[in-house]
């Protein structure tokens, strides 16, 4: 049976539309999936509705990968927000601490020179 054979266009033998529709019911069921089993927030899942009717995905491995990425990229970056909110509260610290020290000097410092005021006017 070679391509000699075949009678019709390939869309006639299988249309794109069938295979469009078998597509989208698979990835759209896997979203879902994805969805109640908790590995996807609501907000991930209605982006990546949009990416799959837009014909980004081919398949489900390319949108499991997808997945995965995007998954591995949100931990990243809230590491990163939690480690910049960390330094910011320790530079507050630091901060207060060196104003302290100085408040304290510069007490000493007058009350020093107050001191010295004092003994030479007596």
């Amino acid at each position: 049976m070679g391509t000699g054979k075949r009678k019709g266009t390939a869309n006639a033998r299988m249309p794109e539309k069938v295979i469009w529709v078998r597509r989208m019911r698979v990835l759209r069921r896997m979203l879902k999936k994805y969805r109640e089993q908790k590995k996807i927030d609501k907000h991930l899942y209605h982006s990546l509705y949009l990416k799959v009717k837009g014909n980004v995905f081919r398949n489900k491995r390319v949108l499991m990968e997808f997945i995965h990425k995007k998954k591995a990229e949100n931990v990243r970056s809230k590491q990163l927000s939690d480690q910049a909110e960390a330094r910011r509260v320790k530079n507050r610290e630091q901060r207060k601490k060196r104003e302290e020290r100085q408040v304290k000097k510069q007490k000493a410092l007058v009350h020093g020179v107050a001191k010295d005021e004092e003994t030479t006017e007596a």
